[in-house]
C-alpha cells in the first residue's frame, strides 16, 4: 500500500478550451446564425471551380455544412426549447479568387474546428457531444479536401 498525504491537494486541471454549457449555446448561436454568409460564399466558390469534379467537391462539403447547422440547430432546441433566430450583423465578403477563396475556405474549416472543440467541451457528455464530434470530423476532412483542390490550382 501506498500513503497518501490527506492534506496535499493540487489545483483542478483546466484545459485552455474549457467551456461551461451555457457559453457553449452561445458559441452554437453564433455559428448558426452566419450560415447565410456560409451559403453566399459556397455558392460563389462553386461558380468559380475551373471543373465539374472540382465543383462537386465543394457542393459536397457545402452540404455537409448544411447538415451540421441542422444537427446544431437540433441541439439547441432540446438543450434550451429554444429555437435560433436571427441573422449575423456580418458583411459578406465576396470572393478575390477561386485560389484564395479555397485558402479562405480552409482557414475556416481549420478555425471551426477551434470553436467546435469549446462548444464539444461545453456540452453534456452523450448523445450531443458525440453529435459535435462528429461534426469536428467532418470539419478536419473537408480541409483536407480544400489542401487538395489548392494543390491542384497552384
Amino acid at each position: 500500500m501506498y500513503w497518501v498525504n490527506p492534506y496535499w491537494s493540487r489545483a483542478a486541471f483546466q484545459p485552455v478550451w474549457a467551456t461551461s454549457t451555457p457559453q457553449a449555446l452561445d458559441m452554437i448561436k453564433e455559428a448558426v446564425q452566419g450560415e447565410r454568409n456560409d451559403e453566399l460564399f459556397y455558392d460563389e466558390l462553386i461558380k468559380l471551380a475551373p471543373n465539374s469534379e472540382q465543383a462537386a467537391i465543394i457542393a459536397s462539403i457545402r452540404d455537409d455544412e448544411r447538415e451540421h447547422n441542422r444537427m446544431f440547430r437540433g441541439i439547441y432546441k432540446e438543450l434550451t426549447g429554444q429555437d435560433i433566430r436571427g441573422i449575423s450583423n456580418e458583411q459578406y465578403q465576396r470572393v478575390e479568387s477561386y485560389t484564395t477563396g479555397i485558402q479562405r475556405a480552409l482557414q475556416g474549416e481549420l478555425s471551426a474546428v477551434e470553436k467546435y472543440r469549446k462548444i464539444w467541451f461545453g456540452l453534456p457528455v452523450g448523445i450531443y457531444r458525440d453529435t459535435v464530434g462528429g461534426i469536428i470530423l467532418d470539419e478536419l476532412k473537408h480541409a483536407s479536401k480544400y489542401n487538395y483542390l489548392f494543390t491542384l490550382n497552384r
